[in-house]
């Protein structure tokens, strides 16, 4: 029997590009959708003809009824966050009953996480990261410090238990030593987190084991990223990024399937550039141009409504994320946005001190010495909004798509003209190579 195939989906900028949508489009196509990194704080919006989902912990591909989706175990799970969006998703006539899976390996997030990450943040003289606070990255620290609760501890009721009456004590008089929170109670959060695992358990798989069966029966997987490349731990603008491994790498790493494998990788970009929260942003506008981009983009978060910074294509960014991901197609996301513009500034160099440089600075500071070279592509001054075939865009549009495949060495397989699932265009030889994913041995 043949093996079956994987793609991952990364975002190739600072997140925020439109995963969520792709990965949906593209689920059609595949057996399986594994998320393998971050939170809650990732928000996916799905629009299907007119009706929008906002999905957080959830992969996109639930939305399909013949797809699986899992959570694997590189995620951090809030189970609170988790059942509240199953309930949802369950309102909404979602299949997640025997559709969807929780690795046993993925860690746990309760509140004293929040606590800690919420004092952190707001402290007097602390560099503000920007984070939603929610208790990813302190979650992500008891990992690796070895003390954190996993979703396997999370159903032994007595190891949860005690687990929790030590944590809790430790982190109250952090908190209180160090940013005078008021304490938790230990018993009170026993005894929710306990009825809580009760309701997440039958979600629960070696979702490693469930993965590797499935590609070994010939069976495709998409693996869903989230953030974006340059907000990933080792290789994003430190300290300005989130606590997990955002790069196609991380699919790996968040899921257990061998590094063999992944078989292409997908970067997501917008047709320009946004971020969220603090941090280096080298193509940022923060004039009129900018504000127009975020009303005709709709930039605001999709989990915390917190409006996006805005700025212009990043091709030297592009490239190093490319790089680092290995990728091999490129989707464009919001090409609509950029209609109503007469030209349209694109970076196509960094300078440092006058010198050119193919680098990424390794220090958030780095980045506060790099000019920017644009070029200015002329804009269509038509709308594209909701066309399907990439003949019936308007020729600047498509040069300007040419361009950017050019500049960054990968092949544009599809680009996005609104935000409902059928406002896309699918390209001919992409389309061809995922038709071949989807053929079972």
């Amino acid at each position: 029997m043949k093996k079956g195939t994987t793609a991952v989906i990364v975002g190739a900028q600072w997140g925020d590009e439109g995963k969520g949508k792709i990965v949906d489009v593209l689920s059609e196509n595949f057996s399986v959708v594994a998320r393998y990194a971050g939170g809650h704080n990732a928000g996916h919006t799905v629009i299907i003809n007119g009706k929008k989902f906002i999905l957080q912990l959830v992969p996109c591909g639930v939305l399909r009824t013949a797809c699986r989706s899992v959570i694997g175990n590189g995620v951090v799970l809030d189970p609170m966050a988790f059942l509240k969006e199953v309930s949802a998703l369950r309102e909404a006539g979602v299949r997640v009953d025997g559709n969807l899976f929780v690795s046993n390996r993925a860690h746990v997030i309760l509140p004293y996480h929040r606590m800690i990450e919420l004092a952190a943040e707001n402290a007097p003289g602390r560099v503000k990261i920007g984070t939603t606070s929610r208790g990813i990255g302190p979650a992500y620290e008891d990992k690796m410090g070895r003390r954190g609760l996993r979703v396997a501890d999370l159903l032994d009721l007595q190891l949860l238990k005690k687990h929790i009456e030590n944590a809790v004590r430790e982190k109250n008089m952090i908190a209180h030593a160090l940013f005078n929170s008021e304490p938790l109670d230990a018993d009170r959060m026993y005894a929710e987190y306990a009825r809580a695992a009760e309701k997440v358990a039958p979600f629960v798989r070696d979702t490693a084991v469930l993965l590797n069966q499935a590609l070994a029966q010939g069976e495709s997987i998409l693996f869903e990223g989230a953030q974006g490349t340059m907000l990933d731990i080792d290789h994003g603008t430190y300290p300005f990024v989130t606590s997990s491994s955002a790069t196609s790498g991380g699919a790996v790493i968040g899921t257990g399937i061998a590094p063999t494998a992944i078989t292409r990788v997908i970067g997501i970009t917008k047709a320009y550039c946004t971020r969220v929260g603090e941090g280096p942003f080298p193509t940022e506008d923060k004039g009129a141009a900018g504000e127009n981009l975020r009303k005709r983009g709709n930039e605001y978060g999709a989990v915390t409504g917190r409006p996006r910074r805005t700025g212009w294509l990043d091709l030297p960014l592009l490239r190093y994320s490319g790089m680092i991901n290995g990728t091999s197609w490129l989707v464009v996301t919001k090409l609509d946005v950029l209609d109503d513009l007469a030209e349209i500034p694109v970076c196509v160099e960094y300078k440092i001190d006058g010198k050119a440089t193919a680098e990424a600075p390794a220090q958030a500071s780095g980045f506060e010495k790099i000019e920017c070279v644009y070029k200015k592509m002329p804009g269509w001054g038509t709308s594209t909004e909701g066309i399907t075939e990439f003949d019936k865009l308007p020729r600047p549009a498509r040069e300007y798509l040419a361009f950017v495949a050019k500049e960054t060495g990968a092949r544009i397989g599809m680009i996005s003209t609104g935000p409902d699932r059928d406002h896309t265009i699918l390209m001919d030889d992409f389309v061809a190579e995922l038709k071949t994913v989807a053929k079972k041995a």
